[in-house]
């Protein structure tokens, strides 16, 4: 999929939630010949006269989870993480892309599924994938830039602990000009996995291993930075 591939959405609608007020529009992505099209979520909150005018709109790509999205499942930090990003667009404006299909970072519920049972077995997130024949990370990122390019969101920050997106989106014509952190603390049930995505696939997870951090308290401090929190990538 190019940048200027053929998308159709819905009207805007305002969606109140837990963490504010989205502009909420969907997005239908033309799937493969015989495939139905994919439909992905953009949530829009205004920008806030705290931010430098100027400064780069901030942005999260945030993958479809539903077992940590939906039922809070512990071991991942998909649903925190989903939270936060929320209530920072929320608080400082901005744009979060919501992507189905990107469930077990591409993979499919039920082969997620399986991988999990895999880790149960000791395997860990990137070599459960890989015993089923399947790809560390499968996700594919041009719609994510399709719709960003039909939104006019071509010079972003990029609200994500992942490089690895910062350098799809930049290959697909997005010019990312920095991260921000958006980190939430590891739980007994997820610390395991996300030092394997810090140590194997290149994340920026600096508190893994802090154990002064409440497993269900708020994100750290420095996750709640504006500018100065930012990264370049």
């Amino acid at each position: 999929m190019t940048p200027d591939a053929p998308l159709v959405s819905s009207e805007p609608v305002v969606v109140p939630t837990p963490e504010g007020r989205f502009e909420v529009v969907g997005w239908q992505v033309p799937g493969r010949p015989g495939e139905p099209a994919a439909e992905h979520l953009s949530l829009t909150a205004p920008s806030s006269e705290r931010v430098p005018v100027g400064q780069p709109p901030l942005v999260r790509l945030h993958s479809e989870c539903l077992t940590g999205d939906v039922f809070g499942s512990y071991r991942c930090d998909c649903g925190p993480q989903l939270h936060l990003a929320l209530r920072r667009i929320a608080d400082d404006g901005g744009t979060l892309l919501y992507l189905r299909n990107h469930e077990g970072r591409g993979i499919g519920l039920v082969n997620k599924l399986r991988a999990y049972k895999l880790q149960d077995g000791g395997a860990d997130t990137v070599e459960a994938n890989e015993l089923l024949g399947l790809p560390a990370d499968a996700r594919d990122y041009s719609a994510a830039a399709a719709i960003l390019h039909r939104l006019g969101l071509t010079r972003i920050r990029l609200l994500s602990n992942n490089p690895a997106k910062a350098e799809r989106l930049t290959e697909l014509g997005i010019d990312v000009v920095a991260m921000v952190p958006n980190e939430v603390p590891a739980r007994p049930e997820n610390h395991d996995y996300l030092a394997t995505k810090r140590d194997r696939m290149r994340h920026r997870l600096r508190h893994v291993d802090d154990t002064t951090a409440h497993p269900d308290g708020p994100a750290h401090a420095g996750d709640r930075t504006n500018s100065t929190g930012d990264l370049t990538p």
